[in-house]
């Protein structure tokens, strides 16, 4: 077998063409930074394989087709892929945001794509956030100053603090974004999606404090 990937030598959690080898004995951290690796190398290889096709288009317009069934690539399955590629150049997209960003905002005018965009990697939104906030109105409105309430003060024990404190890192977010985060999760499960919610912001401490 041949290891195309290799994220933690001793713990050899391996990438074949048939699947990942992970063994009993890895570690959380080592197994996390696989899946990191992995959701990276699926995320370039949706902009790899657009480009490519783009490419034999242009290139070699009566045989890239051919090229693509050589190499066992279904067009059917790959053609979100060539039509968001075809609506972002290279420098127009953002390393910060996954393909899935850039497909949600495909099919809008340039300007919009770029401010969405924009407020996306600024708010670090999830692409289903992304898209509720599209259909809750234009980007204009999302840039709007929003109306915040103070939250009445809670107060946890260190090693709870602590915990989300770590939840947040792994999350790569800052405390009150993931605080946020869950609270709109929490809410949005018993209610329904609602779009967005207000923000909040969370203290240190012992006391957790949201104003």
């Amino acid at each position: 077998m041949t290891a195309v990937e290799k994220w933690n030598t001793g713990s050899r959690i391996l990438m074949t063409r048939i699947g990942l080898r992970v063994p009993g004995s890895v570690s959380y951290e080592d197994w996390e930074r696989a899946g990191a690796g992995l959701a990276r190398m699926a995320d370039s290889s949706a902009w790899c394989l657009g480009d490519w096709v783009l490419f034999g288009r242009n290139r070699f317009p009566d045989r890239y087709r051919w090229a693509m069934e050589t190499a066992g690539l279904d067009y059917q399955t790959i053609r979100n892929y060539v039509w968001v590629a075809r609506r972002f150049e290279p420098r127009r997209r953002r390393e910060g945001l996954s393909f899935g960003h850039h497909a949600e905002v495909a099919a809008l005018p340039d300007e919009e794509q770029d401010l969405w965009m924009a407020l996306a990697e600024y708010h670090q939104w999830s692409r289903n956030r992304l898209r509720t906030e599209i259909k809750g109105g234009r980007p204009s409105a999302a840039l709007k100053p929003r109306e915040t309430a103070s939250l009445p003060r809670v107060v946890v024990d260190r090693d709870r603090l602590g915990q989300w404190q770590l939840a947040a890192e792994r999350s790569g977010v800052a405390l009150d974004e993931w605080v946020a985060s869950q609270l709109d999760s929490a809410a949005a499960e018993l209610l329904g999606p609602t779009g967005s919610g207000p923000r909040a912001a969370v203290g240190s401490g012992e006391a957790v404090r949201t104003d």
